[in-house]
């Protein structure tokens, strides 16, 4: 599916479908008042008729008005001229393909960049566009074997954005550029958390990660440290957690080099990629335990955006690390009770082998100073904890640095992909005294999101790091279960503002 963008010569555009916003106060803008022109008050006699209102998000499917060049239009309510904003006019073009996907269209002509939204400029208004769109027609069918129900993507073969000037054309071809990049990266990465933990385990992970460096050869090599070499480097934490399994542990380092400047920072993405989390002796409940494959979504957030960031070449050195593991339950599990003596020689009482997400990344916390860093983050479903204080609609950040929060929250504002700052108190590090070794793995029964990132942060004084908690945001339960694909907007966007200003 391809998308273009046109400047507003309506009869010189043809397609199966158009689609227009309309206000409350019905100011009809440009494009929509030359159809009401040239069909002789079509539209306006729907208004006076009380056809249609405006109300937001109301909408109304038309075909065969008189002397328009398409067969047939969608209008959109856009409510209160004064109350939209990026949130809601992302909702539109979700309104719209709910139509659409009930329709046989090959061509459609979204007018709607044509509404003025404080902020918003033209770019913003097509890579919101594009971004809606492909989460709307995106769909996990792998499994399934009704080979015969066809794909919406494949009856669409472009969709037009009209803009007004030159410089629009710029600025949405650009956008066009972007939106598609980071919508693809977000596609392989949901498709990678969808899949089910019998297939997706580590070492699948790590051919996935091959795989990418094939595609982009000339940006991209890997690593494989098996569970081996993750012994002979004391990486006794992270092995732990994959002691009950039959799939053994592996971490794949994804290397991206966008530059050969020396001056360029080093940034690093730690994925948490336990692909199955069933609890270890601290077993979890059945209820959702088929959901824990969705414990490996940090990884898969790193993977996607290793492809974003190599589609895009963008001029930075990054280093993706896929933290991949299996908790299951066995003779060789390790248990309450064990104390690890982890890569950094801290050593690690474990009180919940449940809590082991965070063994996995304090070890490779401390694997990637090898690397000199100037920006680590680590990526994960960590706490449920997290979703009890902030639920299912915003990301949790923990930091050693204020500047790297107020960039991530830049990019949340520019996104609208929401994150909130936790804080790390000294206070909360004596909740993981341990009597017998340095730390416990969890704290006492509260703020169990910030205790976990106390935790990490024990493996993070070295460089500037910040923790994203996605327990909440990752992937969303029900009938519709599946991975949202989430932080990808936030953290494509802070890797693309860090590559206009990455100089040290």
């Amino acid at each position: 599916m391809k998308y273009n963008i046109q400047t507003l010569f309506l009869e010189k555009q043809h397609s199966d479908c158009f689609v227009f916003g309309i206000f409350e106060d019905f100011k009809l803008c440009f494009s929509i008042k030359k159809i009401d022109e040239d069909s002789n008050g079509y539209i306006n006699q729907l208004i006076k008729n009380k056809d249609f209102f405006g109300k937001f998000n109301e909408s109304l499917f038309l075909y065969s008005i008189p002397n328009v060049y398409s067969t047939k239009i969608i209008l959109l309510g856009c409510g209160r001229r004064k109350d939209l904003n990026a949130d809601r006019y992302k909702q539109l073009f979700q309104t719209s393909i709910k139509i659409i996907k009930n329709l046989s269209l090959k061509t459609i002509t979204y007018f709607l960049t044509e509404l003025n939204i404080e902020g918003i400029d033209i770019y913003w208004k097509v890579r919101f566009a594009i971004s809606e769109i492909e989460d709307s027609l995106y769909s996990f069918k792998n499994f399934k074997t009704d080979t015969n129900k066809k794909k919406i993507t494949s009856l669409i073969d472009s969709i037009n954005f009209s803009v007004f000037s030159d410089n629009d054309i710029v600025l949405g071809n650009n956008a066009i550029k972007y939106g598609l990049a980071i919508s693809k990266g977000k596609k392989i990465s949901k498709d990678l958390s969808n899949m089910p933990p019998n297939i997706c385990n580590p070492t699948y992970l790590a051919t996935k990660a091959i795989e990418l460096s094939q595609n982009y050869p000339n940006c991209i090599t890997i690593d494989i440290v098996n569970y081996q070499d993750m012994k002979n480097l004391g990486m006794n934490a992270y092995v732990s957690v994959g002691m009950g399994s039959n799939n053994k542990s592996l971490m794949s380092i994804i290397k991206y080099k966008g530059s050969t400047d020396n001056k360029v920072k080093n940034i690093v993405l730690i994925g948490k990629g336990v692909t199955f989390d069933a609890g270890g002796i601290s077993i979890k409940p059945s209820s959702k335990l088929d959901e824990m494959k969705f414990d490996m979504s940090g990884a898969s957030i790193v993977f996607g955006l290793m492809s974003i960031v190599a589609e895009l070449q963008l001029p930075l050195n990054l280093i993706g690390v896929l933290a991949a593991s299996e908790n299951m339950v066995g003779s060789k599990s390790f248990r309450p009770g064990d104390i690890l003596t982890t890569m950094s020689g801290k050593t690690v009482e474990i009180l919940d082998t449940d809590a082991e997400g965070r063994l996995i990344l304090c070890d490779v916390l401390t694997y990637v100073d090898k690397f000199n860093p100037d920006i680590v983050l680590d990526i994960a479903t960590l706490t449920g904890a997290c979703v009890v204080a902030l639920g299912t609609y915003v990301t949790g950040v923990l930091s050693n640095n204020k500047n790297l929060v107020q960039d991530l929250q830049r990019s949340s504002n520019q996104t609208g992909d929401l994150i909130w700052e936790m804080p790390l108190f000294k206070e909360y590090y004596k909740d993981l005294n341990s009597n017998i070794a340095d730390m416990t793995n969890i704290g006492n029964n509260s703020a169990g999101m910030i205790t976990a990132a106390c935790f990490l942060s024990n493996f993070a004084k070295k460089y500037i790091w910040a923790h994203l908690d996605i327990a909440g945001t990752a992937w969303i339960s029900g009938k519709n279960k599946g991975s949202t694909g989430r932080p990808i907007d936030l953290l494509s966007q802070f890797l693309i503002n860090q590559s206009k200003n990455n100089i040290l």
